[in-house]
């Protein structure tokens, strides 16, 4: 059988990296394999949904820190305007947040990238078919975690926090009042178990709520 076979219909895949050296490994394996056909890469979150429409892939394949949007982010968009391609999610990132608010997006998938290609091919098989596919430490990990305690208006808060943004700063961008700010940033600050607002910020990303 030549090497360049695919079958008449192969699973088309669309790849969301940042990492150019990653992105183009990716393809290259994934595309060596007889059924599978990479057929839209993008770098960009912000990407994700023009490239879905426009080249019909069955499964896309997302990072989640991507430039523009995330790729939880992307994932419920694509669940809305692309609803007949399933997410796998494919992280560096196997934070038990970040598990659980990807299937909360549509995911049908959330894997790690340390595995081998050939199991990520399996994956990608597997989803396909309607299953969900989950790393099980990960899904050990997010199950004794247990949900975020955070409001979805302190992640705002704590968001909006970063890069040494004031509390005016936070309340303009948020058109929340001074005071609210305050309130909400005290009560994440509490959740957290930490002393300020930065260490609040902090573990919640390490946890995977932001």
């Amino acid at each position: 059988m030549p090497r360049d076979y695919r079958p008449a219909k192969s699973i088309r895949v669309l790849l969301a990296e940042d990492q150019g050296m990653m992105r183009g490994a990716l393809a290259l394996l994934l595309g060596l394999e007889e059924d599978i056909e990479v057929v839209a890469q993008v770098a960009a979150g912000d990407a994700i949904v023009d490239a879905a429409l426009e080249s019909r892939p069955d499964v896309a394949l997302l990072d989640i820190e991507l430039p523009g949007i995330s790729g939880l982010d992307a994932a419920a968009l694509l669940r809305d305007e692309v609803p007949d391609c399933r997410v796998l999610i494919l992280t560096t990132f196997g934070r038990p947040g970040y598990l659980r608010r990807a299937m909360e997006a549509g995911a049908a998938g959330f894997l790690v990238k340390d595995g081998p290609v050939e199991e990520l091919a399996t994956c990608i098989r597997r989803v396909l078919t309607g299953e969900t596919v989950v790393d099980p430490a990960l899904a050990a990990a997010a199950l004794s975690a247990g949900p975020s305690p955070l409001t979805a208006r302190e992640c705002d808060v704590l968001k909006a926090s970063a890069d040494g943004a004031t509390i005016a700063d936070i309340a303009a961008k948020l058109h929340l009042s001074e005071s609210t700010v305050r309130n909400y940033l005290s009560s994440a600050i509490g959740k957290t178990g930490t002393r300020n607002r930065m260490e609040a910020m902090r573990e919640a990303r390490q946890q995977g709520w932001l």
